[in-house]
């Protein structure tokens, strides 16, 4: 891992970029995090939904908060994702998902064509991520996982020093993933939009049922896709408090 740039930001949050072989990703940890005496941060791993860049405002805002709060918090462009580059078949479904929105034809068959891959090919990079970041001096576990529902999933199933998941349902979730959802069991905290344009409500709600974990919360919130209420922050950071703290 080589950190390629440090800034102190305004809440005392310390920002780095860093690269990992061809992974770019951002890591924010609390300003005390190293000083001498310190114990090391737990750590959550924040992913956008859908490959959206790691540089978004939304993830950028919630991942700040995080780290006020005592994580250190670490975002990647997956493969295919943000500034990563992006095959030709990634181009040719992104094409056609923007052809079939713009004629109002049904999208899930391109969303099932171009999300599998992009889940496939970022679960190895986090990974990986992790363990370099675990490796880091200032940081240790639990680790818990924050943002796109697919990704979370598999990496909930794959990777045991997963603890807990906050999960967004504003994001499509191919069916790959509805079938492992019955394997995930650590707790869970779910997030839905009630009238998210892009993700029927109640195939939301039936993911919900379908996860086999024996401590799982649903937050229902009226509004769209990007509507998430500012105090959902805070419930988020006691829920993470109180599984990995």
């Amino acid at each position: 891992m080589h950190f390629t740039s440090e800034q102190r930001l305004d809440d005392g949050v310390v920002e780095r970029e860093f690269t990992l072989g061809e992974i770019p990703g951002t890591l924010w940890t609390p300003g005390s995090a190293g000083s001498p005496g310190a114990a090391p941060a737990p750590l959550i791993l924040m992913a956008h939904n859908n490959g959206l860049p790691k540089g978004a405002d939304r993830l950028v805002a919630r991942a700040r908060h995080a780290a006020a709060h005592g994580y250190a918090v670490a975002s990647i462009d997956a493969a295919g994702c943000g500034d990563r580059p992006r095959s030709a078949a990634d181009e040719q479904a992104r094409a056609d998902l923007r052809r079939a929105v713009q004629a109002g034809e049904p999208v899930d068959e391109i969303f099932e064509s171009f999300i599998g891959p992009l889940v496939d090919k970022a679960v190895p990079d986090w990974r990986t991520t992790l363990d370099a970041l675990l490796a880091l001096p200032e940081i240790g576990g639990p680790v818990g996982y924050s943002g796109w529902t697919a990704v979370g999933i598999r990496l909930a199933v794959a990777e045991p020093r997963i603890a807990a998941a906050g999960l967004f349902a504003g994001g499509y979730v191919p069916h790959a993933q509805r079938e492992e959802a019955r394997q995930v069991t650590i707790p869970l905290l779910f997030l839905l939009q009630w009238d998210d344009e892009g993700n029927p409500r109640q195939r939301a709600l039936d993911l919900f049922d379908a996860f086999g974990s024996k401590q799982k919360t649903l937050h229902a919130n009226l509004g769209g896709h990007t509507g998430t209420p500012w105090f959902e922050g805070e419930d988020g950071i006691r829920f993470y408090d109180r599984h990995l703290k």
